[in-house]
């Protein structure tokens, strides 16, 4: 990760991953998503800011989970939302 990372990206140690490739809300109200968020706090996998809902964004906003990682096959970044920070691992 780069330096210059907030400090809640920083204090990821090990990424959380999806146990399923699917939000957890959407699939609640049977609705769709585009891609895919876990939280870095509690492990919840939701849909991102391109879907309908947005589901990861309502998450962190309202847990105050800052970061998330994507959760989707082949990228491997952290989002903090507080920070607006970036970073690749």
């Amino acid at each position: 990760m780069a330096a210059e990372t907030c400090s809640h990206i920083k204090a990821i140690t090990t990424v959380k991953h999806p146990k399923r490739r699917e939000c957890e809300e959407c699939v609640k109200i049977g609705s769709r998503w585009v891609h895919l968020r876990t939280c870095q706090t509690c492990g919840a996998t939701l849909c991102c800011d391109d879907s309908p809902n947005r589901h990861a964004t309502k998450h962190a906003l309202a847990s105050e989970h800052p970061v998330i990682a994507s959760a989707q096959p082949g990228e491997r970044w952290l989002y903090c939302y507080p920070d607006d920070g970036f970073a690749e691992y």
